[in-house]
């Protein structure tokens, strides 16, 4: 087993030899092992794990649910992804989920493990959090979710990483090795609790799957969100903004100013945030100077219409900012 790290945005290339590392334990700390070596055989062979959806590398959403982690280990051969990972690559590669997992647990340190598969379009870090969460404030070894059927996905979970040492070293100990064998033999010997969740569950294992996780993404109430989040991670930025304030401000341009005002004005926001090196606050501080800017234009257009009433949008009917009952 070889477990290194990949630069963000570098080539898949494996360094000569592996490297130690520490990583930091906290009592919150976990790391993270997403198995990503499979062959996708439904898949007619393609790359799964680089299969977009939402404009987003399947690999890459799951990676991005992986908030609050010590180390993530991916297991499969390098390439390059959004974050930065540690790489880890069962013996031989292709062994199967068993093996694998014991490769990338090899290169853990925490008390606690996420467990994940490459696949999973509608896993967030608020579910990854909840299976951390119940695992910690329960006496089981493992939480897993369960699909719509109500069957385990034991590649959607989090684990007491001493529960799996444990069954791991049994597995080992016994006839045979761990090479082809199925993860129920690894689960089946742990104290588990269940959370039902038909949606973070899902995984593409055809390109059924696939058509149908594109469609939902843009068909959901949280396609901005996702929209944002592809857009945040093809820029390289990890930053969290209000984009009400950020719409409210493209509408006052809009309406104030122009059409075209809306979509330039919110560039120059965020270039002005930028120039700052400031977080949200500073694009929240732009934003405001930008919009009250916005309002000051109206309300001069207005003035030269002696029919218009300070700040009417251009182009309303005279008198219609008073409109309404007791107007006049």
């Amino acid at each position: 087993m070889t477990a290194y790290e990949l630069p963000h945005g570098a080539a898949a290339k494996a360094p000569e030899a592996p490297e130690a590392f520490e990583a930091p334990e906290t009592p919150e700390a976990y790391d993270a092992v997403v198995l990503a070596g499979g062959g996708a055989r439904r898949l007619g062979g393609a790359d799964k794990p680089g299969v977009r959806v939402g404009g987003r590398a399947l690999l890459d959403r799951v990676l991005g649910a992986c908030a609050g982690t010590a180390v993530i280990v991916v297991v499969a051969a390098p390439r390059p992804t959004a974050r930065p990972v540690r790489w880890a690559r069962e013996e031989p590669p292709g062994a199967g989920p068993v093996a694998a997992l014991a490769a990338g647990l090899a290169a853990t340190t925490a008390a606690h493990v996420v467990v994940l598969s490459a696949d999973l379009p509608f896993l967030d870090a608020p579910t990854v959090g909840r299976l951390l969460a119940t695992l910690r404030a329960s006496g089981a070894e493992g939480v897993l979710l369960t699909d719509a059927d109500g069957r385990d996905q034991p590649l959607v979970a989090a684990y007491r990483a001493a529960a799996l040492r444990r069954e791991l070293a049994a597995l080992a100990a016994g006839p045979g090795t761990l090479v082809g064998l199925p993860l129920r033999r690894l689960t089946g010997g742990l104290d588990l609790t269940r959370i039902p969740d038909p949606v973070a569950s899902l995984d593409c294992d055809t390109w059924d799957d696939i058509a149908a996780a594109r469609a939902r993404i843009r068909e959901h109430e949280h396609v901005l969100d996702e929209w944002i989040s592809a857009v945040k991670e093809e820029l390289g930025i990890d930053l969290d903004v209000d984009t009400g304030v950020l719409l409210d401000l493209a509408r006052d341009a809009a309406h104030g100013v122009a059409r075209p005002a809306a979509p330039l004005t919110t560039f120059l926001v965020g270039y002005a945030a930028g120039r700052a090196e400031g977080g949200p606050e500073a694009v929240a501080e732009a934003a405001r100077k930008a919009a009250a800017l916005a309002l000051r234009w109206a309300d001069e257009t207005a003035e030269g219409d002696p029919g218009t009433a300070p700040g009417t949008p251009p182009g309303a009917a005279p008198g219609a900012a008073g409109a309404g009952p007791g107007a006049g």
